[in-house]
């Protein structure tokens, strides 16, 4: 069933502004927030992070942090590393590309391989690629480098490239590519631009991936009709993969991810143009997914977490959205497949929200996507 914001106003609370004091990360004072549901606090772990990205959290407590500008960072003993994770690859920082998700296998504990999507040149532009690496704790960098993925064709602007990743219960890897603002692409299955894309750990394509027989499709998409999807978590109960993407002007999506769809980007949108203009043909068509959720006017989401720890437990339903216009962390309500209600945390309080996490501890990480961007907790208040 799909959910139009504008049919939820009246259950949404604003949150009072949050004023948090700029200083070292052991300085740092926590602000009290009270929602519909939990009192609780900011509590600021580390400032001085140039547009982090991403969040990934290791066994032995600590997080590595993804800056776009091409920087893998660690925070560890309640401190950001000032030396950055060595030997990254050539990253391109311009536009919205740049360095995106840092996501740990499965079995890290035993392999310490990790992936990092970040967008890259070759032959007519640029677009999203995937390595894997070997995390050397030791000397404090990569190692063992393997290109996984390579999305093609590559593509002139610096608008659109997706970029976060996923592992599934079974060890599939998917990963979101955006339209790289050429809106047509997102239909053309015979290029990666503009789907979510599902792999084994090592790059090879599963043999049941829904377009391997087709003519022409690239073998590796899994879905496709998407514009720009910055979000994607694994449902906790489920398995199902969910993602969000941004719409233009209003029509940012929830979509539950399944083989083989067409979630109608640009033939069918619930958004319009930047301009006011119409997009496609209306908003929906036979044959093209319907959003499980969707936002008028825009939020421009961004990054995505179920909560699945024990410190909120009146959080146990909930799904976070990082939201980068209205600087907003949005909870929605689910019943089953549903989101049933919406209520909006820290607006206008914290800056604009690109990653949230559940950490291992129960707690839910933010990190905020600035040139001064910062780490945050969120922790109750009983």
């Amino acid at each position: 069933m799909t959910f139009c914001l504008s049919r939820i106003m009246a259950g949404i609370i604003a949150i009072a502004v949050l004023t948090i004091g700029a200083c070292t990360s052991t300085e740092l004072p926590a602000e009290t927030v009270s929602s519909q549901l939990h009192k609780f606090r900011v509590v600021p772990l580390a400032k001085g992070l140039e547009h982090p990205w991403s969040i990934a959290f290791l066994p032995n407590k600590s997080i590595l942090i993804s800056e776009r500008a091409g920087r893998l960072r660690l925070y560890q003993n309640g401190r950001l590393d000032s030396k950055p994770v060595g030997n990254l690859p050539k990253i391109v920082d311009s536009g919205q590309g740049g360095l995106f998700d840092v996501t740990l296998h499965p079995d890290f504990r035993k392999n310490q391989l990790l992936y990092l999507a970040y967008a890259a040149r070759g032959q007519g532009g640029v677009h999203t690629r995937v390595t894997r690496y070997r995390y050397d704790a030791k000397v404090h960098a990569l190692a063992d480098a393997r290109q996984i993925f390579d999305a093609s064709p590559k593509a002139s602007g610096g608008r659109h490239f997706g970029g976060r990743m996923v592992f599934d219960r079974q060890g599939y890897l998917y990963i979101t590519l955006g339209d790289r603002g050429d809106m047509d692409r997102a239909q053309d299955t015979a290029e990666h631009s503009g789907s979510v894309i599902r792999l084994h750990d090592d790059g090879r394509v599963p043999s049941d991936n829904p377009l391997r027989a087709i003519a022409r499709a690239k073998p590796e998409i899994y879905s496709f009709g998407h514009r720009n999807p910055q979000g994607m978590a694994l449902h906790p109960k489920t398995g199902a993969i969910w993602t969000h993407e941004h719409g233009a002007r209003g029509g940012d999506e929830i979509n539950i991810i399944r083989p083989g769809r067409n979630y109608g980007w640009p033939v069918i949108t619930h958004g319009i143009d930047y301009d006011g203009s119409k997009i496609g043909i209306g908003k929906s068509a036979p044959g093209m997914e319907q959003p499980l959720y969707y936002w008028l006017p825009s939020i421009a989401p961004a990054g995505m977490a179920f909560y699945t720890g024990n410190k909120f437990p009146k959080w146990g339903n909930s799904l976070f959205v990082g939201a980068l216009r209205g600087e907003t962390l949005v909870r929605l309500e689910l019943k089953g497949d549903q989101a049933v209600k919406e209520e909006r945390l820290l607006q206008n309080a914290v800056g604009r929200i690109r990653d949230v996490r559940t950490g291992p501890d129960g707690f839910l990480y933010l990190a905020t996507d600035d040139s001064d961007g910062r780490l945050l907790r969120l922790e109750p208040i009983r």
